[in-house]
């Protein structure tokens, strides 16, 4: 297919990461995310044969890869209950110049992270909205012990994969355990980034109430341990990063809510059945599967991903009113977060 200029959208944003939905399936129960009052045993969730398969996902990561994309960050649902991931990874990796990433709750880390690090991942972000083991269980009303997602972030580690933790904040069920998050990975080498509650579509009744703002995040920690802010590591950075002044690491703030990011947004998202979403907030993705199952070209895929990205202008989160909140809104454990 030879080399292709870079992919700017509308707005003069290049296409840079792609996060790949491998599945819309999850072990966890977030009550944030995917509350079992929706995904309850009768919710239908995509049949294997809907889903993008490891190989049709590594063809079209190969064609965003020439269009300019260098980091793939593989998401789910829980992307570690996909059947044999690992050899997703394998086909990925042949793929030159990619930085391959994880997004996982971290369950299954503990006896998955050894393959997974020798089959291509650089690293891997782990879920986890407190190290208190009561409110853990409460969140991913699952019952699932936080010590065991401990565990898999040290095997992570343990494997040579570079590890970052995000904590989403939801005033009321959460925020008291951010000073003890802060110093659980304070000095561990890990990064940690707390995420300002948002609601991306199921539920109803989402309030600004709920949201504990970055700055909010900062003034807490900072009351423990002094912080200096840094300078971001590139220009798409969605996290606002802040270092111990004691030299223990660093935090990072992702602000999307009260500091919206949009201007700088590089990221794609595809679906688990092929279809390319150009914004989180997207009320509708574009069909991925249909023209590579007819069997379409890399030059004509190629063509359609720059048509769809140059015609983009999302910047829903700079946009957010009271109207774009009550637009319908993919569920998240559909397209990755």
């Amino acid at each position: 297919m030879g080399d292709m200029e870079p992919l700017l959208d509308r707005l003069g944003r290049p296409l840079e990461t792609l996060r790949v939905s491998v599945t819309d399936r999850c072990n966890f129960r977030c009550v944030y995310c995917m509350p079992k009052e929706v995904f309850g045993r009768d919710y239908a969730f995509l049949e294997r044969t809907q889903l993008l398969s490891l190989e049709e996902i590594a063809r079209v990561v190969g064609v965003f890869a020439a269009l300019g994309v260098r980091t793939v960050r593989i998401t789910g649902g829980e992307p570690l209950v996909r059947r044999n991931l690992e050899h997703l990874v394998e086909l990925l990796h042949e793929i030159p110049g990619l930085e391959l990433a994880l997004t996982t709750n971290g369950s299954l880390l503990p006896q998955k992270a050894e393959a997974l690090a020798r089959a291509g991942f650089d690293r891997v972000t782990v879920s986890l909205d407190s190290v208190d083991d009561a409110t853990f269980r409460a969140l991913n009303d699952v019952d699932f012990p936080v010590q065991r997602v401990l565990d898999g972030i040290d095997a992570a580690a343990a494997a040579g994969l570079r590890v970052k933790v995000n904590a989403v904040v939801k005033r009321g069920a959460n925020d008291d355990g951010v000073v003890a998050l802060a110093e659980r990975f304070r000095g561990t080498g890990h990064v940690l980034r707390f995420i300002e509650y948002m609601d991306v579509g199921h539920t109803n009744g989402w309030r600004l109430d709920d949201v504990v703002s970055a700055d909010e995040i900062v003034r807490t920690i900072d009351a423990a341990w002094p912080l200096e802010p840094l300078e971001p590591a590139r220009a798409d950075e969605t996290a606002r990063r802040f270092g111990y002044r004691d030299g223990a690491g660093e935090i990072g703030v992702i602000a999307s809510v009260t500091q919206p990011f949009c201007g700088g947004c590089s990221r794609a998202r595809l679906s688990a059945e092929g279809r390319l979403h150009t914004c989180l907030f997207a009320t509708k993705g574009h069909d991925v599967r249909g023209p590579l199952r007819l069997g379409a070209s890399g030059e004509e895929h190629a063509g359609l991903l720059r048509g769809i990205w140059s015609g983009r202008t999302d910047r829903y989160s700079e946009l957010r009113s009271a109207e774009t909140a009550a637009l319908p809104k993919v569920e998240m454990s559909y397209i990755g977060g």
